[in-house]
C-alpha cells in the first residue's frame, strides 16, 4: 500500500475511532433509559443457549435494545483493532514522505482496543451483578477515557511531531488544570446519575445511597467552577501574544482561540441542558442529551489542550 494512501487510511480510522467512542455511550444511555439494562439475562448470549433475542409473542423492545448496545460494541472493538493494526504497519513499512508514528502514539494506539475489550468484559459483569451501580459507573467513566484518548489520537495523527507552547507557562498550566477539573466535573455527574431514578430497569431500585440533591449540588458547583476558569483562560488565550518564530505558531494560536470558544458554547449548552432536566425531572431524552453531551466536552476539552501547543501538520 502506497503510504499517501496508508496514511488517508489511517486518518479514517482514528476519525472513526474517536465518533464510535462518543456513539456508545449515547446507545448505552439508551440501554440504562429505556429500562433495557437486563433486557439480555446472560452474557455473551443474550439468553441461554441463545445468542441474539428469540421474538416471541411476550417479547418487549428491551432485548432489542441491549442487543443492539452489544453489537454495536462490537464494532468498537472492530474499529479500535484495525486502528492499531493500520498503526502498526505505518511503523513497520516507514518509507517515503509519511512520518513514522512514534513509539509512544503505537502505544496509545493500541489503548482504544485493550479498553474496548475490558469494557465488554465490564459489559457482562453488568449484567451478571444485576446493574449494580458502581459497574454502571465504572463502565460510563472508561468510556469517558476512551473518548479523551480517541480525542489525542486524532491530534496526534493529523498534527505530529513534537508540541512547542504557544502561552505562557502559568496560562499553559491553567489549561491542564481544566483538564483535571473536567475529569471532577464528569466523575460527580456519573455520581448523580447513580443516585438518580434510571438505573436501567424498572425492577432495579437500588442507587447509590447518597443525597441525590446534595450530590447535584456539587457537581453543578464543579461546573460552575470550571466554566468560571474557562472563562479566565479564555480571555488570557486572546490576550497572549504568540511568539514571533513563524506561521506554525500564530496558526496554533488561532486554533487554540477557535478551540477555547468552542468549549465554552458545549460547557453551556451541557450546563443548560442538566439545569432543565433537573428541573423537569428527569426526562429520558434530556439525561441522554446531557450523556453525549458529556463524551462531547471531555472531546472539545482535549482538543483545546491539546492546542495550547503547536505542532506539524501531516
Amino acid at each position: 500500500m502506497r503510504p499517501q494512501t496508508l496514511s488517508r487510511l489511517i486518518g479514517i480510522v482514528v476519525v472513526a475511532n474517536l465518533i464510535t467512542q462518543i456513539a456508545i455511550i449515547v446507545t448505552g444511555g439508551a440501554v440504562r433509559l429505556t429500562g433495557s439494562g437486563l433486557g439480555c439475562s446472560s452474557w455473551p448470549n443474550c439468553e441461554p443457549g441463545e445468542f441474539s433475542p428469540a421474538f416471541h409473542e411476550a417479547t418487549s423492545i428491551h432485548p432489542y435494545v441491549e442487543f443492539g448496545n452489544r453489537v454495536f460494541g462490537a464494532v468498537v472493538v472492530l474499529v479500535a483493532l484495525v486502528l492499531a493494526l493500520l498503526v502498526g504497519w505505518a511503523a513497520r513499512s516507514a518509507h517515503g514522505p509519511t512520518p513514522t508514528p512514534t513509539v509512544r502514539y503505537r502505544r496509545l494506539a493500541v489503548a482504544p482496543l485493550v479498553l474496548s475489550v475490558a469494557q465488554a468484559v465490564l459489559g457482562g459483569m453488568t449484567v451478571r451483578f444485576e446493574l449494580h451501580p458502581a459497574l454502571v459507573g465504572s463502565h460510563f467513566l472508561i468510556s469517558a477515557v476512551l473518548v479523551w484518548i480517541a480525542a489525542w489520537l486524532v491530534v496526534g495523527w493529523f498534527r505530529p511531531g513534537t508540541p512547542r507552547s504557544v502561552l505562557p507557562r502559568p496560562v499553559h498550566v491553567l489549561g491542564w488544570v481544566l483538564a483535571a477539573l473536567v475529569g471532577v466535573v464528569v466523575v460527580l455527574g456519573m455520581i448523580v446519575t447513580g443516585a438518580g431514578p434510571h438505573s436501567g430497569d424498572d425492577e432495579v431500585g437500588y442507587r447509590f445511597t447518597v443525597d441525590p440533591v446534595a450530590v447535584a449540588r456539587l457537581h453543578s458547583t464543579s461546573v460552575w467552577v470550571f466554566l468560571a476558569l474557562l472563562i479566565v483562560f479564555v480571555v488570557l488565550v486572546h490576550r497572549a501574544r504568540p511568539p514571533a518564530d513563524g506561521g506554525t505558531h500564530l496558526g496554533a494560536a488561532v486554533r487554540l482561540r477557535r478551540w477555547s470558544l468552542v468549549l465554552v458554547a458545549v460547557t453551556l449548552a451541557q450546563g443548560a441542558i442538566g439545569y432543565v432536566q433537573y428541573f423537569t425531572g428527569l426526562p429520558e431524552l434530556l439525561v441522554g442529551l446531557h450523556m453525549l453531551g458529556a463524551a462531547l466536552l471531555v472531546a472539545t476539552t482535549a482538543f483545546t489542550v491539546s492546542a495550547m501547543s503547536a505542532r506539524g501538520r501531516r
